[in-house]
């Protein structure tokens, strides 16, 4: 198997796992709207809902529009990454990691809207009053996976 397909496989599968497990846990164990203190001032558990997109973009469309416009964009990245890993030159190690990285978190995320028709988010930075809005992994692991990608981009430009 070529080292491009191990790095999507394995990062995909851990990234999934963490994701889904996190998910399921907290909310088994918190009610909605439940939160526990980690570091005070600074970082909660939270256990909220988020129908929308970042920063509840669409949460307040019609669910039917919602739903059928966040699956079909998830499927659409999807089917994007995938084409690009392939054509991807197999050296190219670090791109493979960032677009394996975006394609966790939108599977884990696309998951949640199958599953529950909304995600699951429980990471809730702030400082004094202001909040963060909540996170999951598949968040994180996106905005990581774009960081990366940026970084690759930018990189080859300047050399």
């Amino acid at each position: 198997m070529k080292k491009k397909y191990i790095i999507l496989s394995v990062t995909v599968g851990v990234v999934l796992l963490l994701d889904q497990i996190s998910k399921i846990y907290v909310a088994s164990v918190m009610t909605l709207n439940e939160s526990a203190v980690v570091i005070s001032g600074f970082f909660n558990i939270t256990h909220v809902r988020n129908p929308g997109a970042a920063f509840g973009f669409l949460a307040d469309s019609s669910p039917v529009f919602r739903s059928a416009f966040f699956i079909i964009i998830a499927l659409v990245a999807i089917v994007l990454i995938l084409v690009l890993v392939v054509k991807i030159k197999d050296r190219e190690l670090l791109l493979i990691f960032s677009l394996s990285l975006i394609l966790s978190g939108a599977v884990g995320n696309f998951l949640d809207r199958i599953r529950l028709g909304e995600v699951v988010d429980f990471l809730d930075f702030y400082i004094l009053s202001y909040h963060w809005p909540a996170f999951n992994m598949a968040d994180s692991a996106i905005t990581v996976g774009a960081m990366v990608l940026i970084y690759e981009i930018v990189g080859k430009k300047t050399t």
